[in-house]
Parts: structure tokens; sequence; C-alpha cells
């Protein structure tokens, strides 16, 4: 019977980040129809060239967002896992559908284009994050930067900037220089909600846990997440006793990941986790994974 409860709760806490990961996806597709699109304002990323091929082509924005992002998708599948890939598969396919349900919607603020950015930046920095938080991306750009933050002497949030700038310069040929400096207002207006809502979303995080499984949790990790741990001896202040604390540097879009491990192998594992905005040497770089 508790092997079943525990079954049910692990079902419900997945659909639950399933169901948050659309909400993510469609209110993301509210902000990009109803704000950023109608007054010729673009988002970043594989988003921002699928609204630029849309109005270059004529084809609808949720065939293009889903189209080009395939690629980005089959890379996280490769880097990151399995559950990973399905959510931002679920998120993707939800901003398409979005796009595409939302596209004649009244646009809520237009002429200011102070306001437009604001608004636009931060309805859609919300979604994302909201998407990213659970376990699931909305755009390829990100994948692509964690991979390349891995090869290369550059930081993740870095290589997001970089890669952005040339959509940006895409953005320009269609909206105009005007329109593209908006964009890239919007984008980072964007950009600081997600690290609001996702909290340290641009760097890798360290877990220390303390728990009554370490050895099993330590291998569940480098086998689910390719990630190596450390174990450091420390003794509790009241009653004495040793644990192996474990040490742990995963990135961003492993978070949820490793908080559904946690929970599997030890509901009552005490965890602290901490923000970190860089990581050099040692055996970081992961193996790719499925």
């Amino acid at each position: 019977m508790g092997k079943m409860t525990r079954k049910k709760r692990k079902k419900l806490f997945i659909a639950s980040r399933g169901l948050l990961v659309i909400i993510g996806a469609f209110v993301t597709a509210y902000g990009l129809e109803a704000v950023l699109i109608p007054n010729n304002v673009s988002d970043g990323g594989v988003t921002g060239l699928s609204i630029v091929g849309s109005q270059l082509m004529g084809l609808p924005l949720g065939l293009l967002i889903a189209l080009l992002n395939i690629p980005f998708v089959y890379l996280g599948y490769k880097q990151i896992g399995k559950s990973f890939a399905i959510f931002s598969v679920l998120g993707i396919v939800s901003l398409a559908v979005g796009t595409s349900v939302m596209h004649h919607i009244p646009t809520i603020v237009e002429g200011d284009t102070l306001l437009i950015t604001v608004v636009g930046g931060i309805i859609i920095g919300f979604g994302m994050g909201l998407a990213l938080r659970n376990g699931g991306a909305l755009d390829g750009i990100d994948m692509l930067a964690v991979l390349l933050s891995r090869k290369l002497p550059f930081g993740t949030s870095d290589l997001i900037l970089f890669l952005n700038m040339f959509v940006f310069i895409i953005v320009s040929t269609v909206f105009g220089l005007q329109g593209a400096i908006l964009s890239g207002i919007a984008y980072f207006i964007a950009s600081k909600v997600i690290h609001i809502v996702e909290e340290g979303l641009s760097g890798s995080k360290t877990y220390k846990i303390i728990t009554i499984q370490p050895e099993v949790l330590v291998e569940t990790i480098r086998d689910r997440l390719g990630r190596g741990a450390t174990y450091q001896l420390v003794q509790g202040g009241y009653s004495n006793e040793r644990f192996k604390e474990i040490t742990c540097v995963i990135n961003r879009l492993e978070d949820s990941k490793m908080k559904e491990i946690i929970q599997e192998v030890d509901e009552n594992a005490f965890v602290t986790v901490y923000d970190t905005s860089e990581v050099k040497g040692g055996s970081f770089k992961k193996k790719n994974i499925h």
C-alpha cells in the first residue's frame, strides 16, 4: 500500500509539472500575440527566428516554432535526458498551439513603446520561467547555450546573449532597427523575470544533501543525470550522529530532475541548494545520457 501511495504521488507530481509547463507556454503565447507581435516587436531565440520567418513567408507562427525547435529538443534529449525532452516537447507544442489559438485576440497595449516592452517582457518572462522551473524549455537557444558552455570558456548567460545578438540582427531586417532594439529590450526584461521565477536560471546550482541512503542517491544521480558527486563526513550538533553529506553541482536545466531523484530515493533528506555563478575544472562536464 505504501509503494502504491508513493507511485501515485510521483504520477501526481509529474502531472502537475506538465500542467504548469503548459500554462507557462500559453502565458508566453499570450504575451507574444497580445503585446509584442502586433506592435512589431519580436522575442529572442528560436521564437524570434520563427516570428521573422512567419512575417517573411506567411507561414503560421506555431508551425515554425514547432519545426525550428526539433533539432534543439533532440539536443536536449542527448545532453540532459528523456524527461527534459518530453517536458520541452510538451511546452513547445503548447506554445505553438497557443500562438495559433490566440492569433486574433485583441492587443492589450498599443503605441507606448516603453510600456509595450515592459509588459511584453514581463508576460513572456513569467511564462518561460514557469515552464523552465518545472523541467521544460520553450526555446532551443537555451539548450544550445548549455551545450556550448561545456565546450567553450564562457558562461551560459554570456552565450545566450551572444547567440541572441544574431537573432536581433535578423529581426532588424523585418521590423527595422527600432523594432530590433525594442525586441532586445523586451528580451532583456524577460530574462530578468525568468531569473526571478526560476531563481538562479543563468548559472549552475550546488546541492548539499544529507540522507540515510547516500550510496543509493549518488548512484542514482550518476545513472540518471550523468553527474558525479562527493562525500563529506559531517556530525550532528545535537545527536552527535555522523553522516555522509553529498555535494553535487548541476546546471540549471537539471534542477527539476535532481529534485525528482531526491524525492524518489529519500523524501525526508535534508537538502540545501546554492546558486553557483561559475564552475571550472574537475569533472563538471557530463557524459551524454538517455
